[in-house]
C-alpha cells in the first residue's frame, strides 16, 4: 500500500466513524421508533465500514467533532431528513472513489453499494411530520410572498411613509394569515384523509404566512427611507424563496432552479405591477401624506 493510498483510507475511515456518531446521536434523540431504527441501522453500517478500513490502516482515528456538531445541529433545527440528505449529498464522490478502490480492496465495492442505499432506500423510509405538511407550508409561504410584496410595493408609493406602510402591511398580513389558516383547515377537513390533521395543517400554513409577513415588513420598522426599505423587503423575499426551495430540493429530492425561478418571477412581477398601481392611485386620488 502506498503512502498516498493509506492517507486516503484514513480520510475514509475518519469520515465513516464521524457519520456513525452523527446517525447514532440522531437515532437516540428521535421519538419515532421506526425513524430511530432506520438511523441506527445506518449508524451500525457506518461503524462497520470504519472498522473495515481500520483493518487496512492499522490505525484508530478520531471522528470530526466539528462535523458531528454541525450536522447534528442542522438536523435538529431543520429536521433530520434534511440534515441526513444534505450530508449524503457529499458522498457522491466518495461512492465513485470506492469503486476505484475495489481493484485493490474488494470490500470497497460492497461499501459503495451500501452507501448508495443510505441515500436511496434507507433515507426514503424516513417519515417526518413537517415534510408531510410541506404543501401547507408552501401555501402559506407562497401566498404571503405574493400578497405582501404586492401590498408593500403598492403602499410604498401610495403612502411614502415607512411607519404607515409597516402598520398597513402588518394589519393586512396578520388578517390574511388567519384567513389562510382557516381556509387550509376547512380544505383539509373536507378531504377526510387519515394521513393528515386539519388543525396541524392550518398551524403550519398560518405560521409560515405570519413569519414571512414579519420578515418582509421588518425593513420598514428599522429604516426611514421607503424606497430603500422596499428594496430590502424584495431582497428578503428572494432570499426566502431561495432558502425554502433549497430546503425542499434537498429534503424531497426535487429540482431547485425551476421552482425558484417560478416563485421569484411571480412575487417580483406582482410587486412591480402593484408598485405602478400604487403610483397611479396616488396621482388619481390626489393623495398627499
Amino acid at each position: 500500500m502506498t503512502h498516498e493510498t493509506r492517507n486516503y483510507l484514513l480520510s475514509l475511515q475518519k469520515n465513516e466513524i464521524t457519520e456513525h456518531h452523527i446517525y447514532q446521536r440522531l437515532a437516540r434523540s428521535i421519538r419515532c421508533r421506526d425513524n430511530a431504527a432506520v438511523l441506527q441501522k445506518i449508524a451500525d453500517e457506518e461503524l462497520r465500514h470504519a472498522q473495515i478500513w481500520q483493518q487496512h490502516t492499522q490505525t484508530a482515528v478520531e471522528p470530526d467533532r466539528i462535523k458531528i456538531w454541525f450536522f447534528t445541529l442542522i438536523s435538529l433545527v431543520f429536521g433530520f431528513t434534511f440534515g441526513m440528505k444534505l450530508m449524503e449529498r457529499g458522498e457522491v464522490g466518495a461512492q465513485s472513489n470506492y469503486r476505484q478502490l475495489s481493484e485493490e480492496f474488494p470490500e470497497a465495492a460492497q461499501i459503495a453499494q451500501e452507501e448508495k442505499e443510505h441515500e436511496t432506500q434507507l433515507l426514503a423510509l424516513l417519515d417526518e411530520e413537517r415534510l408531510r405538511y410541506i404543501g401547507s407550508i408552501v401555501l402559506g409561504l407562497n401566498d404571503a410572498l405574493v400578497e405582501l410584496t404586492g401590498v408593500l410595493a403598492g403602499l410604498t408609493l401610495a403612502l411614502q411613509n415607512t411607519q404607515l406602510i409597516a402598520m398597513s402591511g402588518l394589519i393586512t398580513g396578520i388578517a390574511a394569515s388567519l384567513s389562510m389558516a382557516s381556509s387550509e383547515y376547512l380544505s383539509m377537513k373536507s378531504e377526510s384523509s387519515t394521513d393528515s390533521h386539519p388543525l396541524k395543517g392550518a398551524i403550519y400554513t398560518g405560521c409560515a404566512y405570519i413569519t414571512t409577513v414579519i420578515l418582509l415588513v421588518l425593513p420598514f420598522l428599522l429604516f426611514s427611507h421607503y424606497i430603500f426599505c422596499l428594496m430590502l423587503s424584495l431582497t428578503t423575499a428572494v432570499l426566502i424563496i431561495a432558502g425554502f426551495n433549497y430546503y425542499v430540493s434537498v429534503a424531497q429530492d426535487v429540482p431547485f432552479r425551476g421552482r425558484f425561478y417560478e416563485m421569484a418571477a411571480i412575487s417580483l412581477g406582482v410587486a412591480g405591477l402593484s408598485f405602478v398601481i400604487g403610483y397611479l392611485v396616488r396621482i388619481f386620488l390626489g393623495v398627499d401624506i
